[in-house]
């Protein structure tokens, strides 16, 4: 069934709002995900962090199995991590990407100012 030009108009105007985003566009154009050192690096924690898991289980000894399953745990994060001020893709203007506290502080800025409303409209 064919869409009816009210949908069609409301789909192009999504659209254009979409790519006119610099997030998003930053997010699906980034230039290199993963950085080959780091999937190397990581592939190499997890595959020892295996080891010690299966020792500490062969052994019967916890604290080896719990270790080798925190090193398992810490090659998957080193591999799918971006190094820090990775660059954004072409679309971004080339700047590094901001810290995630400041990122977050914005967040909960909002959310405090939404909350402080709230409580005064209430209180009233």
């Amino acid at each position: 069934m064919p869409l009816s030009e009210y949908e069609q108009r409301v789909l192009s105007q999504m659209e254009q709002q979409l790519r006119s985003d610099p997030r998003m566009v930053s997010t699906f154009t980034s230039e290199q995900r993963y950085s080959g050192r780091r999937l190397a690096g990581g592939a190499l924690l997890v595959l020892a962090g295996l080891a010690l898991l299966v020792a500490g289980v062969a052994a019967a000894l916890v604290w080896l199995g719990v270790l080798g399953f925190v090193a398992m745990l810490g090659g998957v994060m080193l591999a799918i991590s971006k190094p820090k001020g990775a660059v954004a893709g072409s679309l971004g203007g080339g700047k590094k990407a901001r810290p995630a506290a400041r990122r977050d502080s914005g967040f909960m800025q909002r959310l405090e100012e939404r909350w402080d409303r709230r409580r005064d409209e209430r209180g009233r």
